[in-house]
């Protein structure tokens, strides 16, 4: 079966750059295309976007237009709420390759026109992997570290460790956003990440995790 989880995860919080690299060391280790496994493991809309996103096109500016922003919320209203049935290749076509900052502003003037929150907005007209992977990409936009808090309080809860995920957010954010990620845990959760690693990992495990961790916030 396929992780969805996994690659919702690596394809949403990755910049074009990274996506491009990770492509490239794909094709490299398997000897095979990155997009051609989605391909073949995917469907539908789903499929789609996690091909625009494989392919490392999301605009990386920091500049916002906000012409652009307005003309993009008038369009995924229309491809919504204002219409019988969901044109799902404009919400991929804009939530995948729009910059980070200018979907910040298409989502403040979405709820402008519509008066509704987009998070509310594709909850109502998506579903499945499709949906999961769309509500990823507008919780990356409004705020990373809080999605990968999320992700690893997901992977520590409950009866057993998801390693994988816990190896992969912690190994690949220590140098990137870790810190971000542990204050972001503590506001949501109440306790530390660090607190949370000790009670739920034991031996030369725990110690290297907490290390990677850094501190009890």
């Amino acid at each position: 079966g396929t992780n969805e989880d996994a690659l919702t995860e690596i394809l949403t919080t990755r910049t074009s750059r990274q996506m491009k690299e990770i492509s490239q060391a794909y094709y490299t280790i398997y000897k095979k295309s990155l997009g051609d496994d989605i391909s073949s493991e995917t469907s539908g809309d789903f499929r789609k976007a996690l091909l625009t996103l494989a392919d490392g096109r999301r605009d990386e500016s920091l500049k916002v237009d906000e012409h652009l922003a307005k003309k993009d919320a008038q369009i995924l209203y229309k491809a919504g709420e204002n219409r019988w049935g969901t044109d799902e290749d404009k919400f991929t076509e804009i939530l995948c390759l729009r910059s980070f900052p200018q979907l910040k502003l298409t989502f403040d003037e979405y709820r402008n026109i519509s008066q509704k929150d987009i998070v509310d907005s594709i909850k109502g007209e998506l579903s499945g992997h499709f949906e999961d992977l769309l509500l990823a990409i507008v919780h990356c936009v409004r705020n990373t570290p809080a999605f990968l808090a999320e992700r690893l309080h997901r992977a520590l809860k409950g009866a057993g460790t998801d390693e994988f995920t816990l190896n992969r957010i912690m190994v690949s954010r220590s140098e990137i956003d870790l810190l971000d990620i542990r204050i972001e845990f503590k506001k949501h959760y109440g306790y530390s990440l660090y607190s949370a690693i000790k009670s739920d990992t034991s031996g030369d495990y725990e110690i290297t995790l907490l290390k990677i961790c850094g501190g009890d916030d």
